[in-house]
């Protein structure tokens, strides 16, 4: 069966018209809050694109790693052509609790990298901070969600953060502009593929 090109001409207007509309009523800017959460993999990956979509506008950014600091990773060498001037790493985590199975080493570690975060968020210069497995320490309890919220809340009007991890709560989902959750449908280790360079690290 043929397709109907005026039907199709119709419907694609229509998307249009409603694209239109939304972009005409957004007339403001902020600094936004952006979450990436859930089981799936991928929440980091999509974190470090928007990093380096806002490197590439020219923009200033930090990034603080609150548990993958002791793991090597190909994203903190690729992003080193940008260190300097224009962005600051943090590698400040001990590796995963499973891992670690210290829980006190763990909260400090947690603890320091959310000194880093405070420092971070009190600069004028930054136009991005990116807080990758924060939602981690949070879910553990090696930090307090309300000094986060709080922090957030208090952020500068044109600062964009970006947080990452499984098991957003409710509370950091609604003061989240922009929330993407990540669902597992299948992982190669089910089918006992391990870790590939490129794709896992």
């Amino acid at each position: 069966m043929e397709s109907d090109p005026s039907a199709y001409q119709r419907q694609v207007e229509k998307i249009k018209e409603s694209y239109e509309k939304r972009k005409a009523a957004a007339d403001r800017e902020k600094g936004l809050i952006i979450v990436y959460t859930g089981t799936g993999k991928g929440k980091s990956t999509a974190a470090f694109g928007m990093l380096l979509r806002a490197l590439q506008h020219g923009m200033k950014a930090a990034v603080v790693q609150y548990v993958k600091g002791a793991i090597a990773t190909a994203e903190t060498d690729a992003f080193a052509r940008f260190a300097g001037d224009q962005l600051e790493w943090h590698r400040m985590g001990e590796g995963f609790h499973w891992l670690t199975q210290d829980p006190e080493l763990d909260k400090r570690a947690a603890a320091r990298a959310w000194e880093q975060t405070k420092e971070l968020l009190a600069r004028p210069d930054l136009k991005m901070i990116v807080l990758d497995e924060i939602i981690v320490a949070l879910r553990l309890k090696q930090l307090a969600i309300e000094d986060v919220l709080e922090a957030l809340d208090n952020k500068r009007e044109d600062l964009h953060v970006v947080l990452t991890g499984r098991g957003a709560t409710d509370a950091l989902i609604d003061k989240a502009d922009l929330v993407t959750e990540m669902k597992m449908i299948k992982h190669p280790y089910k089918s006992g593929i391990k870790a590939q360079a490129g794709i896992e690290f």
